[in-house]
């Protein structure tokens, strides 16, 4: 987390740092990063670097984290569109994320470059923070009536299968370069596997 040097920050300073660090998280990954190409663009010494974040990996999560929880609102906003339906919304959702433009490059190198501690952060997509009312918005916004689930311990296995399948398809997407119609199809069919079982009904 950011130190309160960063908190105080005039806002204008704070944005410009801000804007060089996702330029060089957007440009390499983290652990090739680099602090002196961070305070270079932003214009400030590197020592002041240190007065705001730990280091640079400190500096990665806080953009991490403040994307999640951009994108989580979002998410939130289209479970309301589809009044709480998970699989259109799930689709949707998808196609936000491989088709975003402006995060694109620092999402790729975040996905590309996964580590647990990078998963725990997208995880909270759906499960939520501890700021912001854990699963509370999220519950009260899923319609779990057509969900072949009976507690809140299925719908916890439910979502961290969605949550699987869906990182999965955005790193293919991002690994093999595939076209977003390609990448979009592919999960489509997947979510549909998953929504209709893959135990043949007797007819």
């Amino acid at each position: 987390m950011p130190k309160i040097t960063f908190i105080n920050l005039p806002e204008e300073k704070k944005q410009t740092l801000i804007a060089a660090m996702r330029k060089e998280f957007s440009r390499v990954p983290l652990y090739d990063a680099s602090i002196s190409n961070i305070v270079k663009s932003a214009n400030i010494p590197r020592g002041s670097f240190y007065q705001y974040f730990e280091d640079k990996e400190d500096a990665f999560f806080f953009l991490l984290n403040d994307l999640v929880i951009h994108i989580r609102n979002n998410f939130i906003i289209l479970l309301k569109k589809y009044d709480g339906d998970l699989f259109p919304t799930m689709i949707e959702f998808y196609q936000h994320i491989i088709m975003e433009e402006e995060d694109v490059h620092f999402l790729k190198n975040a996905f590309l470059n996964m580590t647990y501690k990078i998963e725990l952060s997208f995880s909270k997509i759906f499960r939520g923070q501890e700021h912001s009312g854990n699963l509370s918005d999220f519950l009260t916004n899923l319609n779990m009536n057509n969900l072949n689930i009976s507690n809140q311990k299925e719908l916890f296995h439910l979502l961290q299968i969605v949550f699987t399948i869906t990182l999965r398809n955005v790193v293919e997407k991002f690994a093999k370069d595939l076209s977003n119609q390609e990448a979009l199809a592919n999960y489509k069919m997947e979510m549909n596997l998953l929504k209709s079982g893959l135990i043949r009904k007797d007819s």
